[in-house]
């Protein structure tokens, strides 16, 4: 149980981190530049995480470093991208919000990860109150913007169940700082010709492309994958439901607002849903006596 609680907070920090990725990238970093941007954020975090690491891919792990790049990083943030200019904030991570069950379906599909009761009770009560915390008046719907978040929600969930199961070829690090260099790689011929010459960056867009960098992306990515080694791939989804309650709680500080009884209730709801969706152990003292007994 204790090991579970650690990973879990461990986990927990990506969420958290990329609710705070928007409010950076929105305020500090220049518009206009989706690719770059991309490569940008990806690639020097997997160098860091390289040199950290300090281990090439080897046999299979080219390809598989260059498919779950391809799915977690360069088409992710390019969806991810087209979905924030076509639609409504809210609505976009309404749909992302649905990624716990998805998670859970693919796990139980690709992994035999079959999820129990409390996960799916979780699942519902957290979404609900994602979508509670976010709902807002009703807007112009694009379906091309609905298509760019629903794709980028499934392909990342690809990526996810697909480096879970490959979690124990390789440690996480070098796993994660392969994934993001080769994601930063290929990103790089189309911003190229899409974008131009790279952006030119002052000292304020340096240091927020370094945060975003270290720790929005080599970090929290690191936080992630290590928690889809160690926990059921739906625990590790409903903890994602904290990217968008970070969010919230930063927008609302940013722009001086309180928080609405809506709003609240949404994030309490989210809190539920998290609580309910931890995976149970039987208590280290009903283990020992158990154990005691059968050795009698």
């Amino acid at each position: 149980m204790e090991g579970n609680l650690r990973w879990s907070l461990v986990t927990a920090v990506a969420p958290i981190a990329w609710g705070t990725n928007y409010f950076v990238t929105h305020e500090h970093l220049p518009a206009g530049f989706p690719l770059w941007g991309g490569v940008l954020r990806a690639l020097p975090a997997g160098l860091l995480l390289l040199a950290v690491r300090r281990r090439r891919p080897h046999g299979s792990w080219w390809w598989k470093s260059l498919l779950l790049g391809a799915l977690n990083t360069s088409v992710f943030f390019t969806l991810i991208y087209v979905s924030a200019q076509l639609l409504p904030t809210s609505l976009a991570a309404m749909i992302m919000a649905t990624s716990p069950v998805v998670l859970m379906l693919l796990a139980w599909l690709l992994t035999a990860e079959r999820p129990g009761a409390g996960a799916l009770a979780g699942a519902a009560i957290g979404i609900g109150g994602a979508c509670l915390m976010l709902l807002t008046a009703a807007a112009r719907i694009d379906f091309l913007g609905v298509f760019a978040s629903v794709g980028a929600m499934l392909l990342s969930s690809v990526g996810y169940i697909l480096a879970k199961r490959w979690a124990g070829e390789v440690d996480v690090l070098a796993s994660t700082s392969w994934q993001l260099t080769f994601g930063g790689l290929l990103l790089v011929p189309p911003a190229l010709l899409v974008e131009g010459p790279p952006p030119a960056l002052g000292s304020e867009g340096l240091i927020a492309f370094a945060y975003v960098t270290v720790v929005a992306t080599a970090v929290a990515f690191a936080a992630w994958f290590a928690g889809l080694k160690h926990l059921p791939a739906g625990t590790v989804g409903l903890l994602g439901l904290l990217n968008p309650v970070t969010g919230v709680l930063l927008g609302t500080l940013a722009a001086g607002d309180s928080l609405t009884v809506r709003q609240l209730l949404g994030i309490a709801l989210v809190l539920v849903g998290l609580l309910l969706g931890q995976p149970r152990l039987r208590p280290r003292r009903i283990l020992s006596w158990s154990r005691l007994r059968s050795s009698t």
